[in-house]
């Protein structure tokens, strides 16, 4: 999982004003984009409910990946 300075596999930014959730249509609190992991790049704006759910689809799908390590050559 990339690390960010809040070790989460997303960022976390206001959304601007007048902004509506895209799943739900309440008024959007945050921009969420995911970090690496199945669902890098994707994001919308979310209200604080569907915010934590997309949060933590997030980070159920980046648990479940297996973590890519480098292959080591014993001779």
């Amino acid at each position: 999982m990339p690390i960010n300075e809040f070790r989460r596999p997303f960022s976390v930014d206001f959304a601007p004003r007048g902004s509506r959730c895209e799943w739900c249509g309440n008024p959007a609190e945050r921009q969420l984009t995911a970090i690496g992991g199945s669902y890098h790049n994707e994001g919308g704006l979310f209200c604080r409910a569907c915010g934590e759910q997309f949060a933590q689809t997030v980070i159920n799908a980046v648990a479940s990946t297996p973590a890519m390590l480098p292959q080591i050559k014993i001779r």
